[in-house]
């Protein structure tokens, strides 16, 4: 695949496959938009086989940034020359950034967007709580290290594959405890804070878990989005769950990070929020 670019604005985009969904390139419209930063934003559906050659055309060509998605996001930790701190901890990226000596920065932005989506927009408090992620990929590994940082009682790791979740877990141990399990292993009584990490969403299924770990005061919590509610929080809310989420706040917040890494301009994400939520509700 080959990226075209052009001289008279700044080129940007996000690489996954699938990323048809993807609904960035609207929400980094708004944000340039309203900061009045001259730039264009495009979905690049890349082969795995196929990332480094496509990315790197992409800056050879004079792009500036890339978000990484699905299943890209450790191949984008390899290919950064350096990486933040909570990349190099997370070990995946989902944001490239040309740094001015040319070099490629990797960084993080997904946990700094959920746990200000959790916390600011949502008002959901994770310090002393039971905390569960169904997952163990690259999504998971983005958001592990700010959760721990707001000190939740316990924090465990799910995946239909045990030995990944244990080994994403370990990797984790020199900053809290934090536990790796299969599905069937979860501990069978409710959670206070489901989130789904895994891709399952995407294809319109749900992780394989028992209805124990909800509660009445559970609250679930979806990392993926759309107009309606996936198949995990349907599940969740008909098993009794106290409340629901798509993960449109994350999104925003996640790419705020983004584009002020890129652009040095913090937009307003409430107001981006707010659109999103009126274009869903009238969709």
């Amino acid at each position: 695949m080959t990226i075209e670019s052009r001289d008279d604005v700044d080129q940007y985009g996000v690489v996954g496959h699938p990323v048809a969904h993807s609904r960035s390139p609207f929400i980094h419209g708004l944000f340039a938009r309203q900061t009045g930063e001259r730039m264009t934003y495009r979905l690049y559906d890349v082969q795995p086989d196929d990332f480094v050659t496509t990315v790197t055309g992409f800056f050879s060509g004079g792009g500036r940034g890339l978000n990484v998605t699905i299943p890209h996001k450790p191949a984008a930790a390899a290919f950064a020359h350096t990486l933040t701190p909570r990349a190099e901890v997370a070990r995946a990226v989902n944001t490239l950034a040309v740094e001015p000596d040319g070099s490629i920065l990797g960084d993080n932005t997904d946990g700094a967007g959920l746990v200000r989506d959790l916390r600011s927009n949502l008002g959901i408090a994770i310090e002393g709580r039971r905390v569960l992620i169904l997952g163990a990929g690259g999504a998971t590994r983005g958001i592990v290290a700010p959760l721990l940082e707001l000190g939740p009682a316990t924090l465990a790791i799910a995946n239909r594959t045990a030995d990944r979740a244990r080994v994403v877990a370990a990797s984790f141990a020199d900053i809290g405890a934090v536990t790796g399990c299969g599905f069937n292993d979860i501990e069978g009584r409710p959670w206070d804070l489901v989130l789904n990490a895994t891709a399952a969403s995407l294809g319109g299924g749900r992780p394989d878990v028992s209805p124990a770990v909800i509660g009445k005061s559970t609250i679930c919590y979806d990392l993926a989005y759309g107009t309606e509610l996936t198949p995990f929080l349907s599940w969740a809310l008909a098993e009794g769950a106290a409340g629901a989420h798509l993960g449109w706040g994350m999104l925003v917040e996640q790419a705020a990070e983004s584009f002020y890494l890129w652009r040095g301009v913090r937009p307003d994400t409430r107001a981006v929020i707010d659109v999103l939520k009126d274009w869903r509700t009238s969709s």
